[in-house]
């Protein structure tokens, strides 16, 4: 059976969630290979087993850390080269997909980002993608060199399938631009304890219609009794009253949660295409002919200042 590389997402050697997705889907076009590069390495190679990668191989340089992402971009090209794999899997982050391009330059083949699923094919892995914000569903298959392929998160559910995970030293020769684009500083990003949007399952997002930061105390609540991510509105972040980096939208964030509760949100085309792949989507807005409500499963007609709020209640009840 094909080896499938897998690009491992880790802080320290702790897996992130998306790469174990990764790991699921390259089960079903071949046998998971994984690539852990930097500080802790070595360290995922207990939960990469247990998730079905049938080998890890592992590289620690400080140039991972010290440098953008060229060193790792050096490091998937040497994996290629070693192991001659049916595809490269790479999460579907901003960095995720820059070293994708890159490798699939420097390797003379075809890619496809933003993937929401992944198939076994004739010719080669068939990747399902969301375009043109979110209107159509496409199959497409890379038809030149390896294909190299970034899936978003939440595209499938994590499987435990416990595998050899045989770890393997990757020897990697940096080239003279991996040390082009030195990190000179970093400031640690304040903790709210909510999961990263982009990869939560559960996504409660505020629009134009919570009219003020104060108000955003609603919209925090609800996903605080769900364990959910908070997200906004371009509208609303460009009013000052969320931060940008919560923005969901063609210009902000893209998720595809589980569940994706809009709350105030009109459902402009931007804001859809940020969201449109969630697997089950809830709309409260006081206006009956939003745009919003064409998208979703279910939608409550009226004022998000008294739906929110009972809503909130009757989940903390549910759960206490």
């Amino acid at each position: 059976m094909a080896e499938v590389l897998v690009y491992v997402d880790h802080v320290d050697g702790a897996v992130r969630k998306p790469t174990l997705e990764l790991l699921t889907l390259a089960r079903r076009i071949g046998e998971p290979v994984a690539v852990a590069l930097g500080n802790g390495a070595a360290d995922t190679a207990a939960t990469l087993a247990e998730h079905g990668a049938v080998k890890v191989l592992t590289h620690e340089a400080a140039e991972y850390a010290d440098y953008l992402v060229v060193p790792k971009v050096d490091a998937l090209q040497a994996a290629h080269e070693a192991v001659s794999p049916a595809a490269v899997l790479v999460p579907s982050s901003a960095e995720g997909k820059e070293i994708a391009a890159r490798l699939a330059l420097r390797i003379g083949s075809g890619i496809i980002t933003d993937a929401v699923d992944l198939e076994a094919g004739d010719e080669g892995p068939v990747a399902t993608q969301s375009v043109f914000a979110a209107s159509y569903t496409t199959k497409s298959r890379v038809s030149k060199g390896t294909p190299v392929i970034t899936v978003k998160p939440n595209s499938a559910a994590v499987e435990a399938a416990p595998a050899a995970g045989s770890v393997e030293a990757l020897s990697v020769t940096f080239s003279a631009a991996a040390t082009g684009t030195k990190v000179t500083g970093r400031t640690p990003r304040q903790s709210t304890g909510r999961p990263e949007l982009t990869e939560a399952a559960i996504v409660v997002s505020g629009g134009r219609g919570v009219n003020g930061a104060e108000n955003f105390a609603i919209i925090e609540a609800l996903a605080d009794s769900l364990g959910a991510a908070v997200g906004a509105s371009r509208a609303a972040v460009d009013a000052g009253w969320y931060p940008h980096t919560n923005q969901v939208g063609q210009t902000g964030k893209s998720v595809s949660p589980q569940l994706y509760i809009a709350s105030g949100i009109s459902g402009a085309i931007q804001h859809r295409a940020g969201m449109q792949t969630s697997k089950t989507i809830v709309a409260v807005n006081k206006d009956a002919e939003a745009p919003i409500f064409d998208l979703v499963d279910y939608g409550v007609v009226g004022d998000l200042f008294d739906v929110v709020p009972q809503l909130t209640e009757e989940i903390k009840t549910r759960k206490g």
